[in-house]
């Protein structure tokens, strides 16, 4: 019989995505957001690979609420220039929204509306983190 030690538990350097669609962000700085993502949303990387500057991230996997985010940097000097994120929202299936939301804003979310009960029953809020991506929390009625 093995005994299992807190390092036998980190993934595997190929991690499997988890779920079925994973949205992949190009931001500045994607080392800053995976740390800023761990400590809002309790994300766990779960692979990093970075860059020849030793600077920017070629890729960063992330597990996130049973699924999976994936993240790098912008590299203009091979045809990969910014673009500030725009016109999509990241939503969250959450049990416990008050607890998300709480943990989210105390990381340095900007609140873009509090949690409310919606017309669909559901509670809901929207933030934005320091990277300019949006996020939603979903929690469906009880």
């Amino acid at each position: 019989m093995t005994t299992q030690t807190a390092t036998d538990t980190k993934p595997p350097a190929n991690a499997r995505p988890k779920g079925t669609v994973v949205p992949y962000l190009n931001l500045k700085d994607a080392s800053a957001a995976s740390e800023f993502y761990q400590k809002a949303f309790g994300a766990q990387e779960v692979q990093r690979m970075p860059g020849q500057d030793g600077k920017r991230l070629i890729h960063c996997h992330l597990y996130l609420n049973d699924g999976s985010l994936m993240l790098s940097d912008f590299w203009p000097e091979h045809g990969f220039p910014y673009v500030a994120p725009a016109g999509y929202t990241i939503t969250l299936i959450v049990q416990d929204i008050d607890a998300w939301f709480k943990r989210a804003v105390d990381a340095g979310c900007e609140v873009k509306m509090p949690i409310e009960t919606m017309f669909w029953g559901d509670r809901y809020c929207e933030l934005a983190d320091p990277f300019g991506v949006r996020w939603a929390m979903n929690q469906g009625a009880a």
